[in-house]
């Protein structure tokens, strides 16, 4: 198995689905992710207990390591925060996974085009596009311009 090569601290993932409204799901989690010690993948919490309840740590825990991959690493869990009427457990499972991935692109273990993906995921130094700015739709529309082209299609 591979291990995190470098610490990744100030993880965090905020999930925020519809809140306060019928079905949502709020969770919001906060890590340091750091390289493996001999034993392998450990995930410790030190958040308090109201700021991340006891109930919610299975899933956060569950979400950390589907989201590592298989890549070991130390986890800190370090702060959270928690909305009573919204507070499920997919919320915080979804959050552990986000902030994992986003651990394992920050240390370099996946193409920075993953974090496109991590919607709810935030770590220092990550790249935020201007807001409009989407590389893959930019590129999507040149070949969609480019076939209309090459078929004499008329375009806008």
């Amino acid at each position: 198995m591979t291990g995190l090569p470098v610490p990744v601290r100030g993880v965090s993932a905020r999930v925020v689905m519809n809140k306060g409204g019928c079905g949502g799901h709020y969770a919001h989690v906060v890590a340091d992710f750091e390289p493996p010690g001999p034993g392998g993948t450990e995930i410790l919490n030190l958040a308090p207990e109201e700021r991340l309840p006891a109930e919610f740590l299975d899933a956060v825990r569950d979400g950390i390591v589907l989201g590592l991959d298989g890549v070991e690493a130390a986890v800190l869990i370090t702060d959270g925060g928690v909305h009573w009427p919204d507070a499920r457990d997919i919320g915080y499972r979804t959050a552990g996974a986000q902030m994992a991935r986003g651990a394992v692109v920050a240390a370099g273990l996946r193409p920075e085009e993953d974090a496109d993906a991590l919607r709810w995921a935030n770590w220092p130094g990550r790249r935020r596009p201007w807001p409009g700015d989407n590389p893959r739709a930019a590129a999507l529309a040149e070949q969609v311009r480019e076939s209309r082209r090459s078929s004499g299609a008329w375009t806008f």
